[in-house]
């Protein structure tokens, strides 16, 4: 077969872990565990988010937005997961395939810029507190959260293409659980030198240039909250400011590390646990940082739960 045009092939073949036959099952299990909190608890951030007037705010828009992220992004993958870990059909079709490799770094690159807006309105709202409704008006987060999925799906459309195309001399296998773009160029039967350099390219647009808004926002709130006097004010500031930094260093440490460094140069099987903590423990872990330590989404639950009878205990 020449391979030189692979529009023909009908199917890839996920191998997954299944080098690691023992562990399969066990995988299975956990993670469609995790998988179904997962949706209970993105699912339940949305609804109570939206239901209780207290949250209409720009934090809980954008939080909002976020869980709905998380849920998309562990959708796009998990389910094809399951089935390949439940039996011996690993295989995928090349439209579900490029369904899955689109909205992979579609809705990765969409998270990286609405941290980066979410870091802005901790920004504004910290060191610019006297103007913060006037300046987080609904039409600029609207706009904000546009641009994020606008630039992120846009930086989607013009990398997929170009990995899919690949010449890849009838290989099928990929040595992944999903169609992810190392992955993928990992099977090319050409020189990728140059699609690698692309890729870093964007990487950098996409994955290191919000992170340093965010570095360079979250530089002046530290400042501000050291001129904060109230040891109550501070605690407010580290409450709020805290899950969004936790949500950022857990995100950020996987995407990096990943994306950054593209085809052959890291271990696969180091990569495949990454991209899993990544598209399942990330999006289970958001819900849990942004409220156990959140008083107000506590008291929202628990007046949605308990109607009037617990409205005078707030």
């Amino acid at each position: 077969m020449d391979g030189t045009n692979d529009s023909s092939q009908s199917h890839f073949i996920l191998l997954g872990f299944s080098d690691h036959p023992h562990l399969e099952r066990i995988l299975f299990v956990v993670i469609l565990i995790a998988y179904l909190l997962t949706l209970v608890g993105n699912t339940t951030i949305i609804l109570v988010s939206r239901l209780d007037p207290h949250l209409h705010t720009p934090m809980y828009f954008f939080l909002t937005h976020l869980s709905f992220l998380d849920l998309s992004f562990t959708t796009s993958s998990i389910p094809q997961l399951l089935y390949n870990l439940n039996g011996l059909d690993k295989t995928i079709s090349y439209a579900g395939c490029a369904i899955q490799l689109f909205l992979f770094l579609g809705l990765g690159g969409v998270e990286c810029l609405l941290l980066a807006v979410m870091a802005y309105d901790r920004f504004v709202a910290v060191c610019k507190p006297l103007h913060y409704m006037v300046i987080m008006n609904p039409r600029l987060c609207l706009v904000l959260v546009l641009v994020a999925w606008g630039c992120g799906m846009g930086n989607s459309l013009a990398m997929s293409p170009v990995t899919l195309h690949l010449p890849r001399c009838g290989h099928n296998h990929v040595d992944h659980f999903l169609c992810e773009m190392p992955a993928l160029i990992r099977i090319a039967c050409v020189n990728t030198v140059a699609i690698e350099s692309t890729v870093f390219v964007l990487a950098v647009g996409i994955v290191l240039s919000p992170l340093v808004f965010i570095l360079v926002s979250y530089g002046y709130i530290v400042r501000a909250v050291i001129q904060i006097q109230s040891s109550s004010g501070r605690q407010k500031v580290f409450n709020t400011c805290g899950s969004h930094l936790t949500v950022v260093s857990l995100f950020y440490g996987n995407i990096i590390y990943m994306y950054m460094q593209p085809g052959n140069s890291s271990s696969q099987d180091q990569g495949k646990f990454l991209t899993l903590f990544y598209n399942i423990v990330t999006p289970l872990l958001n819900p849990l940082i942004y409220t156990l330590r959140n008083k107000e989404v506590k008291g929202a639950m628990r007046r949605l739960l308990l109607g009037n009878r617990d409205v005078g205990k707030e």
